[in-house]
């Protein structure tokens, strides 16, 4: 106990000063945050008329940080609940799937509502932006209603269809009961994200969520050690942690510092109204849930090979690979509402080059991050877990995925696109290429064939394929709806 106790105080003298000053310069933008919120007729020039790499890169700079965020809430707790042993680190990574679920509809219904309301905006429809923000909400946080009671009645069959071995069984129950108890509030939080950075407002956005964020790795180690709670206190952290992010998002529409308001009278009563959100949305939650399914298939092909070979690939590897993916995410989405408000404004070259300039800018931070990650692989993997066989495994299965990094910026992007400018059913198709035309039936056939290594190369050779895929979609998707006789 007193080794617990000593690395805690350690931690918390390290970073403590650094997350208070951080936060405390927080509370200074948002109480100042009048001067950040601009009129409508306001953003729409900025939107419209603002030099594309300086207001991809004004975006994109507070999205990335607020991307970083989300794999904060799950890195965090790999990183302090891998000191609980092996079977408690693959634990976090085998409940992985669900959080994947949860965020699938969040996120997805965010990213719906948000593309409708910057496209919204950028043709001057404001009221139809606030009907369907405030719709979005209400819908996102009944479906988490809806996640959260289904997650706590049927949590001992969910662990069979998550692969869970018998040892980690009670390390995954006692963290997935809590987590789930926290659906509502991710999926609020994922859509308040969304709308705020759909409408420009991308540093009221990243204030919230990152406050969410740095709260998680003060409380991850206190609940964790000090209580003695183990993992069930890092699920804790976390839940509270996103409660604490939802109430500041919500806190800048309910002081009006944001250009859509969220009034209760405007919550749309046509089923349409949904239908569209969770359409426009679908390439999303089609990308996150299959990502879900995708983890579970991942979570039985490991089990044969033990709680080493899941801390490893699942709980270390996956999470390494998705901070770079999240990066790129985050320059996408930061990119997102250029391309809609100026999509909605008939400027369909300002939307080619906000997709060139953010194609460029992705595929050379994916190149600096992957050459930086091969180097340091090691070093990454032991800063987790200091086990032989854990090293020996995770640095393979890293310097696999760093060789198909570059590639992911612009297949993202191009999914982005399409989906921001929604054309829902081909975004749709090529989202579904990843984590699952491509990856499903690799990860089912290549472990047959070459066994661990067949589970390592499946995700790489999958983002390879889908690369190739969004090519000619890309250049057809040019060609018919952003070339000069389209306007």
């Amino acid at each position: 106990m007193s080794q617990k106790t000593g690395f805690l105080k350690r931690w918390l003298i390290d970073k403590t000063s650094f997350w208070c000053y951080n936060i405390k310069r927080s509370c200074d933008i948002w109480k100042g945050s009048d001067q950040l919120k601009y009129s409508s007729e306001e953003q729409h020039r900025k939107m419209t008329e603002t030099p594309i790499p300086r207001l991809v890169l004004s975006l994109a700079i507070p999205t990335v940080l607020s991307q970083l965020v989300t794999v904060i809430y799950n890195t965090a707790d790999t990183f302090f609940v891998s000191k609980l042993g092996n079977s408690a680190s693959a634990s976090v990574g085998a409940v992985f799937p669900v959080m994947a679920f949860i965020q699938a509809f969040g996120f997805g219904i965010g990213m719906g509502g948000g593309s409708l309301v910057s496209r919204h905006l950028g043709a001057k429809q404001n009221k139809e932006a606030e009907k369907t923000a405030v719709s979005a909400l209400v819908f996102a946080v009944t479906l988490g209603i809806l996640m959260l009671l289904g997650g706590i009645f049927a949590i001992e069959p969910l662990m069979d269809v998550l692969g869970v071995s018998n040892t980690m069984r009670p390390y995954a129950i006692d963290y997935c009961r809590i987590i789930m108890m926290g659906a509502p509030f991710m999926c609020a939080s994922f859509v308040l994200n969304n709308l705020l950075r759909a409408e420009g407002a991308a540093v009221l956005s990243m204030i919230g969520l990152c406050s969410g964020g740095l709260l998680n790795l003060i409380l991850d180690p206190l609940f964790i050690f000090a209580f003695d709670m183990g993992i069930a206190g890092a699920a804790l952290a976390t839940v509270i942690s996103q409660f604490v992010g939802l109430s500041i998002l919500f806190s800048a529409f309910f002081l009006g510092k944001s250009i859509v308001p969220l009034r209760p009278s405007e919550i749309s009563r046509s089923w349409r109204d949904y239908a569209l959100i969770l359409r426009t949305g679908l390439p999303t939650i089609a990308r996150q849930g299959i990502a879900s399914l995708a983890g579970i298939l991942l979570n039985n092909q490991l089990t044969p090979y033990g709680d080493a070979a899941m801390s490893a690939i699942i709980s270390i590897t996956n999470k390494v690979y998705m901070l770079m993916r999240n990066i790129v995410i985050g320059i996408g989405q930061g990119f997102q509402p250029v391309a809609g408000y100026n999509y909605g404004a008939g400027k369909h070259d300002r939307v080619k080059e906000a997709f060139r300039f953010a194609t460029i800018l992705g595929t050379v931070v994916c190149t600096v991050s992957a050459i930086l990650v091969a180097i340091f692989a090691p070093t990454i993997v032991k800063w987790f877990r200091n086990d032989p066989d854990v090293i020996r495994i995770g640095v393979r299965s890293l310097l696999f995925c760093c060789a198909v990094t570059p590639l992911m910026a612009y297949s993202t992007f191009v999914n982005q696109l399409l989906q921001g400018l929604g054309f829902a059913k081909q975004a749709t198709l090529l989202a579904m290429c990843r984590q699952g035309f491509c990856y499903l039936p690799l990860i089912l056939l290549l472990p047959q064939c070459i066994g661990l290594t067949g589970v390592q190369l499946s995700q790489p050779i999958s983002d390879l394929l889908t690369c190739l895929i969004a090519l000619p979609c890309q250049i057809h998707f040019f060609k018919k709806h952003l070339s000069q006789q389209t306007l």
